[in-house]
């Protein structure tokens, strides 16, 4: 695989790159660059995290090495979302959870480095490095780095503050040449690209997943059930979900439906040498069959297929996506139970 088709995979299905050039200029100079992303273990999982966790298949096939950060001191940090007492149980969820979506993508796990943030965040050098970034970040950059991913108000607690710089900080630690996550997390790694080089560590290059639409409109809710289909839905579930979705006929903008297909089944079935089927009656013009998430969007656009047949379809496809890790956390009910106790225990 040439430097052309290694770029085009790390760089597809994504929201921005910055810089393509990096990117391909890391390819030239090495065999193996490194990658990172990191989640801190707050809420339950959804298709979201799915869509982007997906991408590190894509990442494997190029030849990266994968490291996931489970990030559970930023879990409490961010407003204590996890209490420190479930920091643990929520961090062994994570990470089986994501090693379940990396399988159902259809790579190996065993090809990721695991590391969670109080296995190096504790102790020199990190900490006398973090200690000379909150002595040169203002409290104003901190605060609109953050703004997308820390909770704001007008008053914020210092915990979030220190969580974007340790975000930071983290892809030094972790010696990654890409930073990889979700759109909202551009300003706090547009922070690394300006503040590490001036501590003796180098830019990284960042690769940014789009952040799905919820299936009700506008923005995905984690507080919204009916905005997002979960890892453990089963098929009836997410049927109902589908179903009920935002999808208005010819509308591309804000429909969760085709962002699903788009970014996550189409990816996944690629792997899996499966194509997408939508099943209509002959008297409507008989079943549709489709390679590439394209053709979908141009038939949805110019009519020739309807949403009354899309959702059907696009659910049967995601249900048969997120089957495998549903499976695996069902099996495994104290993941879930020791994380979330107030709900499964």
């Amino acid at each position: 695989m040439d430097t052309a088709e290694r770029t085009e995979l790390v760089t597809r299905f994504t929201e921005e790159v910055v810089e393509v050039d990096e990117i391909e200029a890391l390819f030239e100079e090495r065999e193996n660059p490194t990658a990172y992303i990191g989640y801190a273990p707050t809420g339950e999982m959804h298709i979201g995290h799915f869509t982007t966790m997906r991408k590190l298949a894509d990442f494997i096939d190029a030849g990266l090495d994968v490291t996931v950060l489970v990030a559970d001191l930023h879990a409490h940090l961010d407003d204590a979302k996890s209490p420190f007492e479930l920091l643990e149980a929520r961090s062994a969820y994570y990470e089986a959870a994501i090693v379940g979506m990396i399988e159902a993508a259809g790579a190996d796990p065993d090809s990721v480095t695991f590391v969670r943030g109080t296995e190096y965040q504790l102790e020199e050098p990190y900490t006398l490095d973090l200690y000379r970034m909150l002595a040169e970040t203002t409290l104003s950059r901190a605060k609109r780095a953050g703004s997308e991913v820390v909770r704001q108000s007008e008053n914020p607690k210092l915990g979030g503050l220190v969580y974007t710089l340790m975000q930071a900080l983290d892809v030094a630690a972790l010696d990654a040449d890409i930073a990889y996550g979700g759109i909202d997390q551009r300003g706090i790694y547009m922070l690394a690209r300006e503040q590490l080089p001036d501590s003796g560590y180098d830019k990284p290059a960042c690769v940014f997943a789009p952040l799905l639409s919820g299936l009700s409109g506008g923005k995905m809710s984690a507080s919204e059930a009916s905005s997002k289909v979960n890892l453990t839905d089963d098929d009836d579930a997410v049927e109902e979900k589908i179903n009920g979705a935002y999808c208005p006929a010819g509308e591309v903008e804000d429909n969760g439906v085709l962002e699903y297909l788009r970014f996550l089944v189409f990816p996944v079935f690629e792997e899996r040498g499966e194509q997408f089927v939508v099943e209509r009656p002959e008297e409507y013009g008989g079943d549709l069959v489709y390679d590439d998430y394209e053709a979908v969007e141009e038939d949805f656009v110019s009519g020739e297929l309807h949403p009354a047949d899309l959702k059907p379809a696009a659910a049967a496809a995601i249900s048969a996506v997120i089957a495998p890790v549903r499976e695996q956390l069902l099996d495994n009910p104290e993941l879930l139970e020791d994380a979330y106790p107030e709900k499964y225990a």
